[in-house]
């Protein structure tokens, strides 16, 4: 490396941590007012607030936008650049522009390793002390709005509510089905279903069991029934969180499990599983784009670039919503979802690489 080298790659990483700090404290202080309430109603002790929820929410919430944070500081540090027209030394000096994006490709791979690491390794079994701490002290117990609930359970069994009422425990028109080569052999019908917590036991109301075995069936009716099944009102809650608190394997387990259980939900755990990849690697377009734009010196200098920079992090982020959108409530697969802005943006990049300053 030479020292222009150093030098971007300091002034990369520099502009990278102070943006984030930066940012950091503003968060911090409208999710603080945003909270008060909850704080001051639910008593939580100052230890749990600092170390349980802000030193795990700082790093999920500054690791989720560090491409963008990225992309902010390029612009910011390289319009800098040109308006004290170093680019323009450097550039007549004979270095070409490929050779001078390399000290900015090497902040970005260091960003994007840091955050691929972080996101899938680190940060997600973090997040388990900041969402326990949410549902003690912010949000509710789970809930589930969901009617028609349909699970596997194990191979071969099979679970249906009506509807479940996850704040009592209670489900409405319950059963529960056994297969063995595609026939049914058992099935277990019950007007109301409770889950007792003390003694893990569920009790059935207006029940009524089929045995089946090939031309015999028995029926049995009763008003109560107290029996111990192979799942727990959990099952049926709001698992969208947990898979925040997943490495890569046991978020990729949890898909294959789920599956079997036949999970109407998993677009939600395949985005955020295509996410964790294609976060990181938004960093290297963002930052393409980043030099690309501030590297020529304009008249509208900082302001210009930077203005110009936003409106591309916010149109980025949008089209990622709008995206994600169609993949959990529309027919659009949750890999392209995710990594069509990544496509799209890097054509982008292109484009204005060709443009930049030579």
């Amino acid at each position: 490396m030479k020292k222009i080298d150093l030098y971007i790659i300091g002034k990369f990483l520099g502009t990278f941590v102070y943006s984030i700090l930066l940012i950091m404290v503003i968060v911090i202080i409208f999710d603080i007012s945003e909270h008060m309430e909850d704080f001051l109603e639910k008593s939580p002790p100052l230890s749990a607030i600092v170390v349980d929820y802000y030193c795990n929410f700082v790093p999920f919430f500054a690791n989720f936008f560090s491409p963008l944070f990225t992309f902010i500081s390029v612009i910011f540090f390289t319009s800098r650049m040109a308006s004290n027209t170093e680019i323009v030394a450097i550039l007549s000096s004979g270095v070409s522009f490929r050779r001078l994006l390399v000290p900015f490709m090497i902040g970005a791979a260091f960003i994007a390793s840091l955050s691929f690491f972080l996101g899938n390794f680190v940060i997600p079994h973090a997040n388990l002390r900041r969402l326990q701490f949410e549902n003690t002290y912010i949000h509710n117990h789970f809930r589930n709005n969901d009617i028609n609930i349909h699970k596997q359970i194990s191979p071969g069994t099979f679970v249906y509510f009506d509807n479940f009422n996850d704040l009592d425990n209670i489900g409405y028109k319950f059963s529960l089905e056994k297969m063995n080569k595609g026939e049914m052999y058992y099935k277990l019908m019950a007007e109301e279903v409770r889950y007792d917590s003390t003694t893990s036991k569920w009790k059935l109301k207006n029940y009524r069991i089929r045995y089946i075995d090939k031309d015999i069936e028995l029926l049995k009716i009763g008003a109560e029934l107290d029996t111990v099944f192979a799942f727990t009102p959990i099952e049926f809650g709001d698992k969208s969180d947990n898979i925040y608190t997943m490495n890569y394997s046991e978020l990729d387990n949890f898909i294959q499990s789920e599956k079997l259980k036949g999970s109407d939900n998993l677009e939600y755990c395949y985005i955020e599983k295509y996410r964790r990849v294609s976060f990181p690697f938004a960093t290297f377009i963002l930052t393409l784009i980043g030099v690309s734009m501030a590297s020529r010196k304009v008249r509208g200098g900082i302001g210009l670039h930077l203005g110009m920079g936003l409106l591309i992090s916010f149109s980025y982020i949008l089209f990622m919503q709008i995206s994600t959108t169609f993949a959990t409530n529309g027919s659009m697969s949750p890999f392209w979802a995710v990594w069509t802005p990544n496509i799209i943006y890097f054509f982008i990049a292109i484009g204005l690489l060709r443009m930049a300053p030579k």
